[in-house]
């Protein structure tokens, strides 16, 4: 299924200026949800209020998939951000969502510090045996830092 863009949060270029993620080594994790983020104000992951996943059942994982950087660097003055693709969710008995959006969050930090997310346009759900696997630009990086 192919995601929208990548849209980031505001607040992550705060966060990122005042030590808030080390990307390259900072445990991040890519969360499901039904309920559009607000990339101007939300701040935090918030499963509870802001971002409620689908049950943790049935090949969903509370708080979402761990997702590997494959590379943190700068060449010329430009930051990229790779990251290896989140391993492949497959639905079982009873499926998974709705949810319409896929939120990267830092879960390294107390406060689950946002990084930004995929839209998908209109809420999905997996049945029984569907898969969900997430794309993420190798080449290009998921984002970039001029």
């Amino acid at each position: 299924m192919a995601a929208g863009d990548f849209i980031k949060f505001n607040t992550f270029v705060e966060a990122l200026a005042e030590q808030g993620h080390k990307l390259d080594s900072d445990t991040l994790k890519m969360a499901l949800s039904n309920t559009a983020p607000t990339a101007a104000t939300d701040t935090v992951f918030d499963p509870v209020t802001k971002h409620p996943p689908p049950a943790a059942a049935n090949g969903y994982t509370t708080g979402g998939h761990t997702v590997a950087q494959a590379a943190s660097a700068q060449t010329g003055g430009v930051y990229k951000l790779t990251l290896t693709n989140p391993a492949a969710i497959t639905a079982t008995t009873g499926g998974i969502g709705p949810f319409r959006y896929a939120i990267l969050y830092n879960d390294y930090s107390a406060t689950d510090l946002l990084i930004g997310y995929f839209d998908y346009g209109s809420s999905i759900t997996l049945a029984s045996g569907e898969t969900l696997t997430l794309d993420v630009d190798d080449a290009g990086g998921i984002l970039t830092i001029t």
